[in-house]
């Protein structure tokens, strides 16, 4: 009795093998297609044109036209570069290096070490960068990107306009000896001023606005300076020499500074240093 029941168990244990083999064998063919499939589409996209993209922007790859739609590709990445480099190359083209710089010291002399934020700082600097260049930028709208817009001008006469905008911005900050310096440097002969090529201005302008912002930041630090002086000889005459000075200074330095209505003055004289 017991051999009859294992002949009969046997088949049906045999058969959830039978049928995973054959599960496995149908997903094989399966993904053998998808894979046939794939590799004749990538082939016929080698040997043919393909054009993607979304909206009015067109993608195309695989053209006949091959130096055109090579010039065109390094001219797109070339764009694409200048765009990742703009706000570093604007930011030092326009007055925010000097009014960031300012605004740092005065954190300093305060003895302040996270106030205000650096995201306070910066944002405050580019505001007053949008205020103060605010007459370059209409000139710009002005003399460049409308014309363009309205298709009087080309794209290289656009970017002339706007850059001799920038150029006479610079060249008002800047100082003639940092200008003339790089301007040896690029062994150029005698030029007129509105024809320096921006290579020699914008340096030259950098450093102008750097030495500007260190010395109207040495301005703001001679204040904060005598009152340190100041706290510091009065606890050495009552003999507190193990009292820390800025126990005492970094309260006396921000009723100063409060009093004084410290941040107007800083921003206007930052302001009235472009001649505005």
């Amino acid at each position: 009795m017991s051999s009859p029941q294992s002949t009969v168990a046997s088949p049906q244990s045999k058969a959830p093998r039978v049928w995973k083999t054959v599960g496995c064998g149908l997903w094989t063919r399966r993904l053998l297609l998808v894979f046939l499939v794939f590799a004749s589409l990538t082939t016929s996209a080698q040997t043919t044109n393909l054009t993607t993209g979304f909206g009015p922007v067109q993608i195309t790859l695989g053209s006949s036209n091959g130096p055109q739609d090579v010039d065109t590709g390094i001219k797109v990445l070339t764009v694409l570069t200048l765009l990742t480099l703009a706000p570093s190359i604007m930011l030092l083209m326009t007055c925010f290096t000097r009014i960031v710089i300012v605004l740092s010291f005065v954190r300093t002399a305060l003895q302040l070490q996270g106030s205000p934020a650096n995201q306070i700082i910066v944002g405050l600097a580019l505001f007053l960068t949008l205020f103060i260049m605010q007459p370059v930028w209409d000139g710009i709208q002005r003399d460049a990107l409308t014309p363009y817009q309205a298709n009087q001008i080309t794209s290289q006469q656009a970017i002339d306009r706007a850059t001799a905008h920038i150029r006479t911005f610079m060249l008002q900050q800047a100082r003639p000896k940092d200008v003339e310096l790089f301007a040896q440097m690029a062994k150029l002969q005698p030029t007129a001023p509105d024809q320096l090529p921006l290579r020699v201005v914008i340096p030259g302008f950098i450093i102008s606005e750097l030495r500007t912002a260190f010395q109207m930041g040495f301005l703001i630090f001679v204040p904060f300076i005598l009152i340190d002086l100041v706290v510091a000889t009065v606890l050495m005459s009552m003999g507190m020499m193990m009292m820390p000075p800025t126990t005492f200074s970094l309260p006396l330095k921000l009723l100063l500074f409060v009093l004084v209505d410290g941040w107007s003055l800083v921003v206007t004289s930052l302001v009235h240093s472009y001649g505005m």
